[in-house]
């Protein structure tokens, strides 16, 4: 392996658009793109596979974008592949860095040295969310509100086992934004909503949002969107659409609310 991960022409491990938006909310994509550093190789898995969810969170980065464009939100994107580290799953676990996701077999991923592992960590995980720190660390010196939206998109069926849920609200012990949203989501009949579904959010498991929203106080929401619909541009646009008419009304809806979180009250 090269000294280091990513060669000097590569793309960085993050991009950032709007960066001074005016919007409350700080908008992140931790599974964005399914590229892999060059250094990498394919991972020993095949083409056809790497375009599948087990690389990247299908179609949610252009929803994510048409909802920066509309609100003039800051958007921070992950610019490789789950694959390769995993920028919602805590270091040292395992879900960080997967030998085999789902049935597919990753060689790529296997009895890698701990330089290995530091590597990706240190090239691509680390300013990914240092990127994220920062910009919280701006607007909180700024005297500025912010809610942070860390969007996803989950598969039709995992496993075999099917998915009947549209989109998904997860969250661990900050709740506010997420019911604010899923009661407005709730609202369209035709929309199947989950509450912590399909998935749900720990400190075990998940980073984002416990790191940067839960532990510093800040409102934060995961949101799921089932990646049928929205793996072409007419999902993609009425869902970016759907989310930035909804989002804003989700804040101002959980302002009213008084919420607990770690026991203490904390305003919004």
């Amino acid at each position: 392996m090269t000294q280091t991960l990513l060669a000097h022409d590569e793309p960085p491990a993050f991009s950032m658009e709007r960066p001074f938006g005016k919007s409350t909310f700080l908008l992140t994509c931790d599974h964005a793109s399914r590229a892999l550093p060059r250094a990498l190789g394919n991972l020993g898995v095949s083409d056809e596979e790497l375009t599948r969810h087990i690389a990247w969170d299908i179609g949610v980065a252009e929803v994510a974008r048409r909802i920066s464009e509309t609100l003039d939100a800051c958007l921070i994107l992950q610019n490789y592949s789950r694959l390769v580290i995993d920028a919602n799953r805590p270091l040292g676990t395992p879900q960080s860095i997967l030998s085999l996701s789902e049935r597919t077999r990753v060689p790529g991923n296997e009895a890698l040295s701990a330089l290995d592992v530091a590597r990706r960590e240190l090239e691509v995980f680390v300013p990914y969310h240092e990127s994220i720190r920062h910009k919280l660390d701006e607007r909180r010196a700024e005297g500025l509100p912010v809610a942070l939206c860390s969007l996803h998109s989950f598969t039709p069926a995992y496993l075999d086992a099917e998915r009947p849920w549209h989109v998904g609200l997860l969250y661990n012990r900050d709740a506010r934004l997420s019911r604010a949203l899923i009661a407005l989501l709730r609202a369209e009949p035709a929309l199947v909503v989950g509450d912590n579904q399909p998935y749900d959010v720990s400190e075990d498991t998940d980073y984002t949002v416990i790191i940067h929203g839960e532990r510093r106080g800040v409102p934060c929401m995961e949101i799921e969107i089932r990646q049928d619909l929205i793996a072409d541009e007419a999902g993609q646009r009425e869902w970016g659409d759907r989310l930035s008419s909804l989002l804003p009304r989700a804040y101002a809806n959980a302002l009213e609310q008084r919420s607990e979180l770690f026991a203490t009250e904390v305003e919004l």
